[in-house]
């Protein structure tokens, strides 16, 4: 189904980012061709390498520093891809998203980017439910931001509530519906 379909994978800084790595080695065996953009708070939580060795591709990480785009990895990857997931997605990206702020390479991206972007929440649930948050999300999806909710569970703040990372087979599926 995702045969020859170009995915990008945007992974920002949560302990959910070791999730990421099953979300990108489920799009390679789908038949998906993936480019990895590492925020440096993901790159607190896991490596390139990883990444690269999934993809069988370079990892982006600055926007300064082009690795394969003259132009700027964010214009090149851009317009390369059918589609763009971010997945952990932060409190941080999501309001960077929300308010078109652009100072790394996956911010930037967002907004040079024309096609289907989904993301994936993940965070405290005391975060997922404060009201800036929420007027964030509301924000993205009347944007048309795909979102592949959070669930209910245990968290690495060690509570039970909202805001756990929807497993990796769940937004393998949102992603199959949003490039048919």
């Amino acid at each position: 189904m995702l045969h020859g379909r170009e995915i990008l994978l945007g992974v920002t800084g949560g302990i959910a980012a070791y999730k990421a790595a099953d979300l990108a080695s489920k799009l390679v065996q789908a038949g998906a061709a993936v480019s990895v953009v590492l925020t440096n708070s993901a790159r607190k939580f896991i490596g390139a390498t990883t990444f690269e060795a999934l993809t069988n591709r370079p990892v982006y990480t600055s926007l300064y520093a082009p690795r394969e785009h003259p132009l700027g990895e964010h214009i090149g990857l851009a317009r390369r891809a059918e589609l763009l997931v971010v997945a952990p997605a932060t409190a941080d990206c999501l309001a960077k998203f929300a308010h078109g702020l652009a100072d790394d390479l996956l911010s930037t991206l967002y907004l040079a980017f024309t096609g289907p972007v989904a993301v994936a929440p993940a965070m405290n649930a005391d975060m997922w439910a404060k009201l800036a948050v929420q007027r964030n999300v509301a924000q993205l999806k009347a944007d048309g931001v795909q979102f592949v909710e959070p669930g209910e569970g245990w968290l690495s703040c060690g509570t039970i509530g909202a805001g756990r990372m929807a497993e990796p087979v769940q937004i393998l599926e949102c992603i199959q519906t949003l490039v048919r």
